[in-house]
């Protein structure tokens, strides 16, 4: 009788043990996303943050990195407001990943009602910072440089379209420090997504931009648009001829973001997961040589570093936009 009340709990313990295990990972294997993980984009499509997470997805898709696919789906309204409050909702999410622009700074800044703290979400990977230049259509023979295009939108006042993405994001900010530092009056016009922005332009329906080289890059090797200067602390190898505002004595240099991020409560072991997989993809050759053909800057930012930029950008977009009068 002995023999068999031991036998018999020695098979509960077996039995109760294995439906324990058989919900975890086996001994020493590593977490992994087990269905399709939604990729969100704070953009419309055509602009430089799709075409950089179109990419990613190919890279990862095409060097079997991941056991599942990745999905981009891109929700670009309210300025990002929609990606941010979709993001937000999916706490504890370990499939839901987000691509971000700098409207993840300004839009929580000029949206509090929102309730987003970005501090509340998951570092992943900043993949690169990308860079700004003055646009316009090569159709304006009277411009080939920052003074013509000053005298001409000087000219124009306030009928002169700035066309950008977004209201009060980055484009908005570079267009108000081109109004400031040169006395201008232009209008800002915002769409959805800088690959609009960039076709506004080449359509002449727009008198200028402050498009990013992906965007941009199409018209500009066609022969369609000209790239008059740009943000950046040096010159950009790929526009030789553009001069940085820096050298024309405006010392003003503006980069965006291009990062990875977790919804807030991601666990540790997913974030981890995701933190190694853009390491493994920004270390390959087709993001390294995107990066060079797209005039991307910036390395490789993860953990608390990421965490820090972060806390850092939203606090100087902060105060561009309380110079500008979009917060108080």
């Amino acid at each position: 009788m002995i023999k068999s009340r031991r036998s018999f709990t020695k098979l509960v313990c077996i039995i109760g043990a294995s439906a324990i295990l058989a919900g975890l990972p086996a001994i020493g294997q590593a977490w992994e996303p087990i269905k399709p993980v939604e990729f969100v984009v704070m953009a419309g499509k055509g602009g430089g943050a799709d075409k950089a997470v179109r990419l990613l997805q190919n890279i990862i898709a095409s060097e079997n990195m991941a056991p599942v696919p990745f999905t981009p789906i891109n929700k670009p309204g309210g300025s990002g407001a929609e990606a941010l409050v979709h993001l937000n909702d999916k706490k504890g999410d370990n499939h839901t990943i987000m691509f971000t622009l700098n409207s993840f700074y300004t839009t929580p800044l000029r949206q509090p009602k929102l309730g987003i703290d970005i501090t509340t979400f998951t570092p992943v990977a900043r993949m690169a910072e990308d860079t700004f230049l003055l646009w316009v259509n090569t159709d304006r023979k009277d411009i080939n440089n920052v003074a013509d295009f000053v005298k001409a939108a000087k000219a124009k006042g306030n009928q002169w379209i700035m066309a950008g993405t977004g209201k009060n994001s980055e484009d908005n900010l570079l267009t108000d420090f081109l109004n400031k530092a040169y006395g201008l009056n232009m209008k800002y016009v915002p769409y959805k997504g800088g690959g609009k922005v960039a076709k506004e332009l080449a359509g002449n329906n727009a008198d200028s931009t402050v498009n990013n080289p992906s965007e941009q890059l199409g018209f500009y090797e066609a022969g369609v648009t000209k790239a008059l200067a740009a943000f950046t602390p040096v010159r950009l190898p790929l526009f030789p001829d553009a001069p940085t505002f820096r050298e024309l004595d405006k010392d003003f240099v503006y980069f965006m973001q291009r990062t990875v991020v977790g919804a807030p409560g991601m666990s540790p072991e997913a974030a981890h997961y995701y933190k190694d997989l853009f390491t493994e993809v920004f270390n390959s050759d087709k993001w390294q040589q995107y990066r060079t053909k797209k005039s991307l800057q910036g390395g490789l930012l993860t953990d608390h570093h990421l965490m820090e930029y972060w806390k850092i950008e939203r606090d100087i977009h902060e105060v561009m936009l309380r110079n500008m009068g979009a917060i108080k």
